[in-house]
C-alpha cells in the first residue's frame, strides 16, 4: 500500500473477524528498538477514557478486542504483533489507531524497513505498508482500523509525531503529567540512590509512566487509569521499558498514595519453609509425573494437564490462542476427540472450542513429547480434517522450535477451498515461558489461577514430563564437529545448514527461558545487511561455519547497554558470552574505567574486560581480578587515542554431547548466558539514553 490508501478488509479475506497487525523495523546495530500502542477512538476522534490507550503496561483489553502479543524474531530484526478481535470491538469505537514510539531522542530515520502488515485469523498476510519517510521523529502513527458501511478498513497513515508518544496521545485525548515539581524530586531521587538510581532500564510495573498518564498497579498486573492535569507534553516523556525486578524495588517503596488498580496475584520467588519432617516427603501434586512410563503417557497426560488450565485460566488461554485468530469467549477443552476420516476415524490429542456471540471458532491439536517429531501425513490427514468440518486451525506442539521460512512439517494447503485452515505451531518452551511471565512477573486476576499455572509450569519443568523444550542439536552435530577438527567440512555441506538452523532453535529458546526468568523481553538479533530472506541468510552462515568453525549469535534484552553475544568456537570446545560497554558521554577515561571496575565487584574474576578504541586496533585487556587494583591499566599507553567503550566477555566450555543432559552442549550454552547475565550484565548501568525516562518514571511514581 501507498500512504494515504485505504482498503476494505472484506474485500482481503473472507475470515477478518479478528486479525494481527505486525509492526516491524530492522537496525542496523541491531540495538534499535521501539513500543508499540493502540487507541481506541470515538467518533470525535478522541479516546472515551485512558483506558482505550494500550501500551507495554496496559496491552490488554477485558473484552478481549486488543492484545499486544509483544516481540517475535523476524527475518531482519523482530515484529511486534497486535491481535484485534474486530467482532468484539465496542460500538462506540468508531476508529482503532496503531503506534510506535522511540525512547528518549532516538528517531526513526535511524531504522530500516519500517512497517506494518495485516494478516487474517488464518494468518494469511493481507496487506503491507512502509513507512519511508519517517525522519527525525520518535513515534509514527502507521495505520488505523475504521469502520465503514458495517464493515472495517484499513488506512496507511505513516504521520510522525516530533514530540514522541505523549504528543501523539495528546492529541487523541488521553490526559498527560506534566508536574515540575516531581521531575525534580526524581533527580534528587536519582542523585541520592547514585548509580542505583541510573541503572534501572525504565519504568518497572507498578509504576505511573510518566508522559503516558497510565497508572499500573502492583508489579505484573494491568494499568488501571488515573485522570491527571493536562499541560505542556515533555518530549520524551514517554512510557519507558521495565526494570528488572530488583531494580524497581526502590521506586515502588516511595509512593506516596495507594494504587487504584485492582491488585493482581503474582507468586513469590522463593519457595517458603517446607512443614515435612524431612527431605524424603514429596509436596502433593495436582499433575503427578511418577506413573508416566510410555511417550504415549506423556503426550495424553501433557495434552490434558495443558488443555484443562487453558479452560480455567482465561488470561493464559488468550496468550496462547490470541495469535492464533481466536477470539475472546468462553473456551472449552477436549481430549481423544474421535474424527471421520476416510475408512477410519482419526483422533487427534486434543480440541479447543472458544464461543463468542454464538459463533465458534475450533482448532485441532496434535501434541509430541520427548523428542519425538511431527508425522506430516498425520498433520495433513488433521488440516483435510479441518477444512471439511469448517474449522479454522491445527495447532502442533512439540519440543521442537519453528523458525522463520522453515516449516517444521510441509502440508499441502487446497487453495481452491473457500474456507481456510490456519497451521500454527508452539514449543513446549513457549508454553513454559507464558506461564511464568504471568505468574511470577505479570500476575493474574485470582490466586486460584495463579496457583493452576504454577502446577502446570512444575508438571512442563520436572525431568520425566518429555516437556523440555529444544534438546537435540540433530544428527549432523558429531559429524560437523568432526569434519571441522579434520578440516574436511566443505562449504555448501548440507549438514552444516541443520547444526544452523538448530542453533538458531537453541538461541530462541535461550530467549525464552531467560526472558521468563527476567520478565523482561529477551530477543535474538537479525541484522539487516545479514539479508532478508531466511534461508540465503542461514546458507551463508552455513558456508562460515565450514570456514572457521565457529557460530555466533547475538541477544538484545531489555535494559541492557548493549548487545550480548553468545559464541562458540567448535574448533577449541569454547563458549565466549560478551557484551559492548559503550564509553559515557562524559568524564575522563581513568574515572570510566575506575567506575566499571567498581560496578563489576560482584562478578568473576575471570571476567575479561577489553577497552575498545577508535580505529586504533586491540586496546589494552586483562582479567578483572588482575584490573581491580590497578583500573588505569585499561588506559591506552599514548593517552590520545579516543576509548569507545570497553568489552567484557566471560570463557566457558562447552558440552561435547549434542543432547540436553548435563554434560551436552544445549546445556551448556543456557548456562552460560544465564551465569553470564546474573554475575556481570546485571551490575552494569542502563542505556544513557534511557536514564531520563527512568528519572521521570521515578518521580510519577513518588508523586503517587
Amino acid at each position: 500500500m501507498v500512504k494515504g490508501a485505504n482498503v476494505a478488509l472484506a474485500d482481503l479475506s473472507d475470515d477478518v473477524g479478528s486479525v494481527i497487525v505486525s509492526l516491524g523495523w530492522a537496525s542496523p546495530t541491531g540495538e534499535g528498538d521501539a513500543d508499540v500502542s493502540v487507541l481506541l477512538l470515538d467518533v470525535n476522534g478522541k479516546v472515551r477514557s485512558d483506558g482505550d490507550f494500550y501500551f507495554y503496561n496496559h496491552p490488554v483489553a477485558a473484552d478481549g478486542s486488543v492484545q499486544l502479543l509483544g516481540k517475535t524474531p523476524a527475518a531482519d530484526g523482530s515484529e511486534d504483533r497486535i491481535s484485534f478481535d474486530l467482532t468484539a470491538v465496542p460500538g462506540g469505537v468508531e476508529r482503532i489507531v496503531v503506534a510506535a514510539s522511540r525512547y528518549g531522542d532516538a528517531g526513526f530515520g535511524e531504522l530500516d524497513d519500517v512497517r506494518i502488515t495485516l494478516a487474517d485469523a488464518a494468518g494469511e498476510p493481507l496487506l503491507r505498508f512502509a513507512v519511508d519517510d519517517a525522519g527525525a521523529v520518535a513515534a509514527v502513527i502507521f495505520g488505523e482500523l475504521y469502520r465503514r458501511g458495517g464493515g472495517w478498513k484499513f488506512r496507511a497513515v505513516g504521520q510522525g509525531y516530533a514530540t514522541g508518544l505523549a504528543g501523539l496521545a495528546t492529541d487523541f485525548g488521553v490526559d498527560i503529567e506534566d508536574d515540575a515539581a516531581a521531575e525534580a524530586q526524581a533527580d534528587a531521587d536519582a542523585e541520592a540512590a547514585g548509580a542505583e538510581a541510573e541503572a534501572g532500564a525504565g519504568g518497572g510495573a507498578g509504576t505511573v509512566a510518566a508522559g503516558s498518564g497510565v497508572l499500573a498497579g502492583p508489579e505484573g498486573q494491568s494499568g488501571a487509569v488515573a485522570p491527571v492535569p493536562a499541560g505542556p507534553v515533555p518530549v520524551d516523556a514517554v512510557p519507558a521499558p521495565r526494570r528488572p525486578d530488583g531494580q524497581a524495588e526502590a521506586v515502588k517503596k516511595r509512593a506516596a498514595r495507594p494504587r487504584t488498580a485492582k491488585k493482581k496475584v503474582t507468586l513469590p520467588a522463593t519457595v517458603k519453609k517446607t512443614l515435612a519432617e524431612n527431605d524424603s516427603w514429596k509436596t502433593a501434586r495436582l499433575f503427578p509425573v511418577s506413573a508416566l512410563k510410555s511417550d504415549r503417557d506423556r503426550e495424553m497426560r501433557a495434552t490434558s494437564v495443558l488443555l484443562s488450565v487453558m479452560a480455567q485460566v482465561p488470561e493464559f488461554s488468550r496468550r496462547l490462542t490470541a495469535a492464533f485468530g481466536a477470539p475472546a469467549g468462553r473456551m472449552e477443552t477436549f481430549t481423544e476427540v474421535s474424527l471421520p476420516h476416510g475408512d477410519s476415524p482419526r483422533r487427534p490429542d486434543g480440541v479447543i472450542r472458544v464461543e463468542r456471540a454464538g459463533k465458534l471458532w475450533t482448532a485441532l491439536v496434535e501434541t509430541k513429547t520427548n523428542g519425538n517429531a511431527l508425522k506430516a501425513e498425520q498433520v495433513q490427514a488433521y488440516m483435510d480434517i479441518a477444512a471439511r468440518r469448517g474449522y479454522e486451525a491445527v495447532i502442533t506442539l512439540t519440543n521442537d522450535v519453528a523458525l522463520e521460512g522453515s516449516p517444521l512439517v510441509d502440508v499441502k494447503i487446497d487453495r481452491r477451498r473457500k474456507h481456510k485452515v490456519a497451521l500454527w505451531h508452539l514449543s513446549w518452551a513457549e508454553v513454559a515461558h507464558q506461564a511464568q511471565m504471568l505468574i511470577r512477573h505479570e500476575g493474574l486476576g485470582n490466586a486460584a489461577h495463579a496457583w493452576l499455572l504454577q502446577e502446570l509450569l512444575h508438571y512442563l519443568q520436572h525431568e520425566n514430563s518429555g516437556c523440555h523444550g529444544f534438546q537435540n542439536m540433530g544428527p549432523s552435530w558429531v559429524p560437523v564437529r568432526n569434519g571441522i577438527d579434520d578440516e574436511t567440512l566443505c562449504q555448501g555441506d548440507a549438514r552444516a545448514l541443520e547444526v544452523v538452523e538448530n542453533w538458531e532453535r537453541l538461541i530462541r529458546q535461550v530467549c525464552l527461558r531467560l526472558g521468563g526468568e527476567l520478565g523482561q523481553k529477551v530477543l535474538p538479533v537479525q541484522r539487516a545487511r545479514r539479508g532478508t530472506d531466511p534461508k540465503e541468510r542461514r546458507e551463508r552462515l552455513a558456508d562460515q561455519l565450514c570456514l572457521d568453525g565457529r557460530l555466533q549469535a547475538e541477544l538484545r534484552i531489555d535494559g541492557t547497554p548493549g548487545v550480548l553475544t553468545v559464541g562458540a568456537d567448535l574448533r577449541t570446545g569454547k563458549l565466549r558470552t560478551a557484551i559492548d560497554v559503550p564509553a559515557p558521554d562524559q568524564g575522563y577515561p581513568l574515572s570510566w574505567a575506575k567506575r566499571l571496575v567498581r560496578r563489576l565487584e560482584q562478578a568473576p574474576a575471570d571476567l575479561h574486560v577489553e577497552t575498545l578504541l577508535d580505529g586504533a586496533g586491540p586496546g589494552p585487556r586483562g582479567t578483572l581480578e588482575r584490573l581491580r587494583p590497578e583500573p588505569a591499566d585499561l588506559l591506552p599507553k599514548d593517552g590520545a587515542t579516543q576509548i569507545t567503550g570497553f568489552r567484557l566477555s566471560l570463557f566457558k566450555g562447552m558440552g561435547s554431547g549434542r543432547g540436553n543432559a548435563e554434560t551436552g552442549f544445549i546445556r551448556s550454552v543456557d548456562d552460560a548466558v544465564h551465569r553470564f547475565y546474573t554475575t556481570v550484565v546485571v551490575h552494569l548501568d542502563a542505556p544513557a539514553g534511557r536514564r531520563r525516562a527512568a528519572r521521570q518514571n521515578a518521580a510519577a511514581s513518588a508523586a503517587g
